[in-house]
């Protein structure tokens, strides 16, 4: 059964419709991989993916025998690939899904007005006293992002993950205490994704100011911001929310490991 487009909690389809290509966002990886991150697909028959020291993304364009037979071919024998799909996934024999949930895709149409929490500033340098500073991060940041990912789960980081667009971190002195970047590409719109807070630097508003952060860029870029959130995750939804994000549809995640 597919899952429904809209919610009475969503925009209307007016509000989001308008743009033509708004229909990308149906299956958002695999024209991702069609589009902005074209250069960095891998692709064999029906199936696309990102390189594994990216992450495994990956999109088909239908549960057919075919797309999952040409996917096999791109998760390698044990490799595992993560799908967002329209409908419960089926996957033939020879594939273990190995985690899976509801995702919601939300879409920021009109931002509002927002301001960084007091006392956090905002520069290029590398080099800073104050205690809570934010800046473009870089190439050499990458070991700190991937710690920071690893600790906090926001979703597959790997060591490439950073190619995919701008990030920018928080950083407590030398310490990534916070980051959020941006991940999938289409014509239109570009996913807000990363966006995680160390345990202990949590309460002080970074995510939500990273992300206003973000989000600027995206719209400099006269673009649409849209992310996904596991649908049980009342905060951060609550925290998108009040960023300006409406719901526009739910996925099932399904990561997959391939033991054929």
């Amino acid at each position: 059964m597919a899952l429904p487009h809209f919610s009475s909690l969503s925009a209307s389809p007016s509000d989001l419709d308008s743009d033509a290509g708004q229909a990308l966002l149906d299956n958002p990886i695999y024209n991702s991989l069609g589009t902005g991150h074209q250069s960095l697909a891998l692709v064999h028959g029906r199936a696309r993916r990102f390189p594994g020291n990216i992450g495994p993304l990956a999109g088909i364009p239908g549960q057919s025998a075919d797309s999952y037979s040409d996917l096999r071919v791109l998760a390698g024998p044990g490799g595992t690939v993560a799908l967002f799909l329209q409908e419960a996934p089926a996957p033939p024999p020879g594939w273990t899904l190995a985690r899976g949930g509801l995702l919601d895709q939300m879409v920021c149409v009109q931002p509002p007005a927002l301001h960084a929490p007091r006392g956090l500033s905002d520069r290029s340098g590398p080099n800073d006293s104050r205690a809570a500073d934010m800046r473009p991060l870089t190439a050499a940041d990458v070991p700190a992002m991937v710690e920071l990912a690893t600790l906090t789960e926001p979703g597959p980081f790997q060591q490439r993950t950073i190619e995919l667009g701008r990030f920018f971190g928080i950083f407590h002195g030398d310490r990534l205490m916070a980051m959020a970047g941006q991940r999938l590409s289409l014509p239109g719109f570009v996913e807000v994704s990363a966006v995680c807070t160390h345990p202990e630097a949590r309460g002080h508003g970074y995510a939500p100011a990273l992300m206003s952060r973000v989000m600027e860029e995206i719209r400099a870029q006269d673009r649409t911001p849209f992310l996904h959130s596991f649908s049980d995750n009342a905060r951060a939804i609550a925290v998108y929310r009040s960023l300006g994000f409406v719901y526009r549809r739910s996925f099932q995640l399904a990561v997959l490991r391939n033991d054929g």
